[in-house]
């Protein structure tokens, strides 16, 4: 279906009282991608978006968030 766009967000979630260190209860992390269906193709949207801590910082200390 060209010119569709979705998202995919796999994310993970850990319930109080999870079998795993108490330390990580209540945690959620979800990455986001946003894809535009071509019709050869698709293209990622988000392609530009920081993906790793030290980019994520680096990013929010841009002057437009403070």
């Amino acid at each position: 279906m060209a010119n569709m766009a979705i998202t995919v967000e796999p994310g993970i979630y850990i319930s109080p009282n999870s079998n795993c260190d108490k330390k990580w209860w209540g945690i959620a992390v979800r990455i986001e991608d946003d894809i535009l269906i071509t019709k050869d193709g698709y293209e990622l949207l988000s392609k530009y978006a920081p993906r790793k801590v030290k980019k994520l910082k680096k990013w929010l200390q841009k002057k437009c968030f403070k």
